[in-house]
């Protein structure tokens, strides 16, 4: 599927049936990034399709000897997993939500669910991450309630998860964020674990986490570049999105 410059390419030939899509896209502490990682290794996922663009960095990722597409697709019938190996540029979001939303509602999405980070700058003393949802309808807020999952009453949110929430309403989709309680600027596996563990509520994966509490130095080790990257990025987006930050919360 295609949106200009933006093409979604399906390889498994997966007849999906109402699927819940999992989108996991470098942001702040690459929390959805290192989530949706882990639910593909844990659970197993074949991939069935990837992103391309001319807009995306000119990078290609080798695993086990064998070259892949950084921007991925992984799932089954009844699940997708959306994953990014490399960071999304500022260009390059409003293309490629704008593709995304539209390939989710083709397929007959039930619900997106973006897992991201919300900074807190005293992570440190924070052992259990909370995690906070923002619905894109009444509906999906009626789904974050009946998880239990706490909502982010107030306030504004910028980046790719934001744009996806808005383009996903715009398209009629069930969308919701999840977001965990993060370092600002670094890797942040626990924070991860704990959106697993929130996003079980609703796809019941029934993941074992304690390897992502158990290899976190080493995880932090591996992600630090796209963290980097993710950073110099989510700053550009920033200052865009300062300036066009409603008045109140200016």
């Amino acid at each position: 599927m295609e949106d200009e410059i933006v093409t979604i390419v399906e390889e498994a030939g997966v007849v999906h049936k109402s699927p819940i899509v999992i989108e996991g896209l470098p942001d702040v502490g690459l929390v959805g990034t290192i989530a949706a990682s882990y639910i593909v290794e844990k659970m197993d996922y074949a991939k069935i399709g990837y992103v391309e663009s001319d807009l995306f960095s000119p990078i290609m990722v080798v695993h086990d000897g064998k070259l892949h597409n950084p921007f991925r697709l992984y799932g089954n019938e009844q699940v997708v997993v959306v994953l990014s190996e490399t960071v999304i540029l500022p260009d390059a979001v409003y293309p490629m939500t704008r593709a995304l939303t539209d390939w989710f509602k083709v397929i007959g999405a039930e619900l997106v669910i973006s897992v991201t980070g919300l900074p807190a700058k005293n992570r440190i003393d924070i052992e259990k991450p909370e995690v906070f949802g923002v619905a894109d309808n009444d509906a999906a807020v009626k789904k974050l309630k009946d998880k239990e999952i706490e909502l982010l009453e107030e306030g504004f949110i910028a980046g790719t998860y934001a744009i996806m929430l808005r383009e996903c309403k715009k398209r009629g989709l069930n969308a919701i964020s999840l977001l965990g309680q993060c370092f600002p600027v670094y890797p942040d596996p626990g924070a991860a674990a704990s959106a697993i563990k929130a996003l079980d509520k609703f796809v019941p994966l029934g993941i074992d986490v304690s390897d992502l509490i158990e290899k976190e130095e080493e995880i932090k080790v591996k992600a630090r570049d796209l963290m980097r990257q993710t950073t110099l990025s989510s700053q550009q987006m920033q200052k865009s999105a300062e300036q066009d930050m409603p008045i109140m919360y200016r």
